[in-house]
């Protein structure tokens, strides 16, 4: 196994996932397969328990790992399928020693950093980087792996000197280390600085590791004069150095790289030229000149609870990107607070209610993604309600549909108090109630998780026609909460149609609203699993629809296939 180590330096933000996903496309498009290992120094055991205001989206795996945002950028760009043991944390290593302390595996020997938790580390990568991601049997060529953090940080040290000791055992012709950075520019004239990268490599290369490559963040191009300074103080060849420079759009990043001949780099430090074959980037090349060439767009209100940081909602973002790209449209993503649109706050915050309720009706479609607890709930009722009778073009996923039978159920079933268990736990006849499978003590890895198989009860519906599956599809999963099966004949007579259940028939996953446009509510997360030129049916269906596409769209595949 070869391995690409990618570190970040100055400041964090800098784009360590998009560059180690890209360093991955390219070496993929030279016809190496690759896999990919984050690392988080934090020491939760996964994400599953963090706020989507301190660390962005939670990123739902097949296997049902909840890990970092960065592992959907790995599994959009190189297309594999990863495992939760592709993400690794503190809090995992600290409970495997711990684990095997309690044991008495170490035979009664102190436990401590060095060795046994840089020892556990390296373990770690080495056997899950031998895991087959891309659908074969063998291990992949080259495992790329990214340290969360920058250097420097408390909490990275251990995986520091666990990776040092890698580089050590594997040999120097197996390990190449990536460095990104932040090139600053200060002044009137724009010089671009170099002492803050200096200072970076400097505390890495105390640490034990000296970088191969140096990655540059900056507004523009490097100057030759630039690199020929950073060259000079930190010891790395001027062709190794390269400039990622602000693009129109992520998808240029990797044919930077190429164009900079950051594979012949690479592959030179790892020794592995007679496997691999020139890099083949017509599909990227093509995919980033049409978005940038993209003229026309088409307006998205996604009302949602934590738009204060959008990263919260990075892969709903990147499903709808990948289903405009596939209409020759642009997304033009209007962010409404769902509590905005809240009848409280036309007194409160009579500017911002007018301003939400003004972007709403603008939209050509509706999206209200998932999320936790009562905030704002109420005004994602008002935004569903708003596309059933208007006849815009809505999707609901896992809350947004739970919110959009709440609607249906006070609205059109007279059932005013109807609501959720997650909001209210003493209603008498809660629409939506907790699953009985569910843990009520226990956060951590306790929702209803991963890929689950969803059976479509016709054959005639339009989530069918979109999927062109007329018996089933996999998709992936994340909540606590489902309809509760008492009232699905009462919602089903009042006029919603539920057509698609888990195995059992009693799990309600989709449902739609007959004679609408396009009115869509799922129980799982599509987003997860959308792809650039394979983007999810789901969103696919809502952006068709809310651009007068959909019917004829379905009329090519009359019969799903």
């Amino acid at each position: 196994m070869k391995y690409v180590l990618v570190t970040g330096g100055v400041v964090s933000g800098l784009g360590k996932g998009v560059t180690a996903s890209s360093i991955g496309v390219v070496l993929k498009s030279c016809g190496l397969r690759v896999t990919s290992i984050k690392i988080d120094p934090y020491l939760n055991t996964d994400a599953g328990t963090m706020s989507p205001f301190e660390h962005g989206e939670v990123f739902v795996l097949d296997d049902g790992g909840e890990v970092d945002l960065d592992l959907g950028n790995y599994e959009r760009f190189l297309d594999v399928t990863l495992t939760r043991e592709n993400n690794i944390t503190t809090g995992k290593i600290y409970q495997s020693v711990l684990e095997k302390e309690r044991r008495g595996d170490y035979l009664g020997k102190t436990v401590q950093v060095v060795p046994h938790i840089t020892d556990a580390i390296r373990n770690w990568i080495e056997s899950v980087s031998l895991i087959p991601v891309d659908g074969k049997e063998s291990p992949a060529d080259i495992c790329v792996i990214e340290l969360g953090g920058t250097v420097g940080d408390i909490e990275s040290m251990p995986f520091i000197e666990a990776l040092r000791q890698l580089s050590f055992s594997v040999g120097q012709e197996n390990f190449c280390l990536v460095h990104v950075s932040l090139i600053p520019v200060l002044g009137v004239v724009g010089e671009q600085k170099t002492k803050p990268t200096q200072h970076s490599v400097r505390e890495l290369r105390a640490l034990g590791l000296t970088p191969n490559l140096l990655a540059c963040r900056s507004a523009e191009p490097l100057l030759e004069s630039t690199k020929e300074k950073l060259s000079q103080f930190c010891h790395v060849p001027v062709g190794n150095i390269l400039s990622i420079h602000d693009v129109p759009n992520i998808w240029h990043v990797p044919l930077l790289l190429r164009n900079q001949d950051a594979h012949i780099a690479i592959m030179k430090q790892l020794n592995c030229f007679s496997t691999a074959a020139p890099p083949h980037l017509q599909e990227w090349t093509e995919r980033a000149e049409t978005y940038d060439n993209l003229t026309n767009s088409v307006r998205i209100a996604l009302v949602g609870k934590y738009i204060g940081l959008t990263d919260s909602y990075l892969s709903v973002v990147k499903a709808l990107l990948h289903a405009c790209i596939a209409c020759s449209l642009k997304p033009s993503v209007d962010w409404i607070a769902a509590s905005d649109l809240e009848d409280d706050n036309a007194k409160s915050a009579p500017e911002a209610h007018a301003a939400a309720w003004e972007t709403l009706r603008n939209a050509a479609c509706v999206l209200v993604p998932g999320g936790f607890g009562d905030r704002g709930v109420e005004g994602m009722i008002l935004a569903a309600n708003y596309a059933r009778e208007n006849r815009v073009p809505y999707l609901g996923i896992c809350l947004g549909m739970q919110i959009s039978v709440i609607e249906f159920a006070r609205s059109v079933l007279s059932m005013e108090n109807a609501n959720s268990e997650e909001f209210n736990a003493n209603l008498p006849d809660p629409v939506i109630v907790f699953m009985p499978e569910g843990s009520r003590t226990h956060m951590g890895s306790t929702m209803r998780l991963g890929s689950r198989r969803t059976h479509f009860q016709t054959t005639d519906s339009i989530t069918s026609k979109l999927y062109r599956s007329p018996a089933y599809v996999d998709e992936r999963h994340r909540h606590r909460y489902e309809v509760n099966p008492v009232v699905i004949d009462r919602l089903e007579e009042g006029g919603l149609n539920f057509v698609g259940t888990d195995e059992s028939g009693k799990r309600m996953e989709i449902l739609e609203l007959p004679g609408h446009p396009f009115y869509v509510g799922v129980q799982f997360h599509p987003e997860f699993k959308s792809r650039p030129g394979r983007p999810s049916a789901l969103f696919l269906g809502l952006i068709l629809a809310a651009t007068g596409q959909l019917e004829a769209y379905i009329n090519k595949y009359p019969n799903g296939n």
